[in-house]
């Protein structure tokens, strides 16, 4: 079902951002800043309004301890999503296109070099 709706988006247009090797880990961290009020990633990283995004890169969704996912979350989970860096882009670019029903209330991020970014900090991050 995700891959149908992933499909759908980039016959949009809304993937168009670039890799995440493209991205600047370092401009990532600022651009970051916009996520720290509900995720965190690094050593000392807790769950918060939002799960800690530690090895998401490449991880499969709904997999962080002790944090309650949306139930849309949870069936795309179960259907084997994967925060791959074509899903990521989605979903850093419109949250709500990707998961419908999900409880990320962020609109999503306007640039795609924002989001590249952002990709490349959180591969950082394992």
């Amino acid at each position: 079902m995700f891959k149908t709706i992933l499909q759908s988006i980039a016959i949009l247009g809304v993937i168009s951002a670039p890799a995440f090797a493209d991205g600047d880990a370092e401009k990532g961290k600022k651009v970051f800043n916009k996520c720290k009020a509900c995720h965190a990633v690094g050593d000392d990283a807790k769950n918060k309004v939002g799960p800690i995004l530690n090895g998401i890169v490449d991880a499969p969704a709904g997999q962080v301890e002790d944090f309650k996912y949306s139930k849309a979350l949870t069936e795309m989970a179960a259907d084997g999503l994967v925060w791959d860096d074509e899903t990521l882009t989605a979903y850093l670019k419109k949250p709500k296109d990707v998961i419908k029903g999900g409880s990320m209330s962020f609109a999503g991020l306007r640039k795609d070099d924002d989001i590249a970014d952002v990709i490349a900090y959180l591969s950082e991050n394992e």
